[in-house]
């Protein structure tokens, strides 16, 4: 097990650099329209140079990636091209921000998700119909949608909730349960409609199998059979599925962050790609694939724990 969580490592390492390579890559190609944003339009063309040359923007794009690369294994991201802020304390700050957001919406959505599609699948019949129902309706409303509504009855017609904003947690708890409460029903909802169909389907298949059948012949509880057996065995996809909607609920970071005004992770890459901000978007790059990575990789820990056949020694 130490040596495949030594080889995931590895992969993750060499990912992110290729991930990070490909970006600034691209964004080579940006380098002089940066430049000339920064000095403005009307610069000259030898002033734009200077500025290049001062950044190193004038050398190969080689040269730049591996001295980028290697000031940022050693946890230095370089500034921002406009405040002068230091990216990884910014990023940092800014990633906090946004966990804050998923780890209480993605937990909420386990629980929320499991209860249903286990209650769908041993019960069946109209309880079936009724779990699907209410995962048909948090797919086909829109997120953006879900946020515009609640902040209207919430915010402005009820006045129970901020519309926007953020209160630190170390500030004020009461404040910031507030200040996360609506960005949190519309992450939870859109979870729940994908995790709990997932749930249920894995279930239905479980509570089929043979060695279910064989436990119900010698006396087994229904409710041992589903939650010592078949639960135990659906836990790994369905933490698998669970992996995949952080990552998904982190992409939708973006949209939830600049309709609450949140100071999040999201909402700093928009910015930093509306402006150019070079050292910003290779610094949320790299941030945002080492978490991924981190991700999946206690997701596979916890599907060998929970099911030894998954274990790779």
């Amino acid at each position: 097990m130490f040596g495949y969580i030594l080889r995931r490592l590895g992969a993750g390492l060499v990912l992110a650099v290729l991930v990070t390579f490909l970006t600034f890559l691209l964004l080579s190609t940006s380098f002089e329209d940066v430049a000339r944003t920064i000095l403005g339009q009307s610069a000259t063309p030898e002033t734009v140079s200077a500025l290049m040359a001062s950044k190193g923007w004038d050398q190969s794009v080689f040269v730049q990636y591996f001295e980028w690369l290697g000031h940022a294994v050693t946890g230095d991201f370089g500034s921002s091209v406009y405040t002068s802020q230091d990216v990884g304390p910014a990023v940092m700050q800014r990633l906090t921000v946004t966990l804050s957001l998923i780890i209480p919406a993605l937990a909420i959505t386990a629980v929320v998700s499991t209860t249903l599609g286990v209650w769908a699948a041993s019960r069946g019949g109209a309880v079936d119909r009724v779990a699907q129902i209410i995962s048909l309706i948090g797919y086909i409303i829109p997120g953006l949608l879900l946020a515009i509504g609640l902040v209207v009855i919430l915010a402005v017609k009820l006045e129970w909730l901020p519309a926007t904003g953020f209160t630190q947690l170390a500030d004020s708890p009461s404040g910031w349960a507030r200040s996360i409460t609506i960005p949190v029903i519309v992450l939870v909802i859109g979870g729940v409609a994908n995790m709990s169909a997932q749930i249920r389907g894995r279930m239905i298949d479980e509570l089929r199998k043979d060695y279910i059948r064989t436990l119900r012949t010698r006396g087994a509880s229904s409710s041992s059979l589903v939650i010592k057996h078949a639960l135990r065995n659906a836990a790994g996809p369905a933490l698998t599925v669970l992996s995949l909607e952080f990552i998904q609920m982190f992409g939708g970071a973006l949209i939830i962050e600049n309709v609450f005004a949140l100071p999040g992770y999201g909402s700093y890459a928009f910015n930093a790609s509306l402006q150019g901000d070079i050292p910003v978007i290779m610094g949320i790059t790299a941030f945002g694939v080492l978490l991924v990575t981190a991700v999946n990789l206690l997701t596979d820990m916890a599907n060998g724990w929970l099911n030894p056949k998954a274990r790779v020694l």
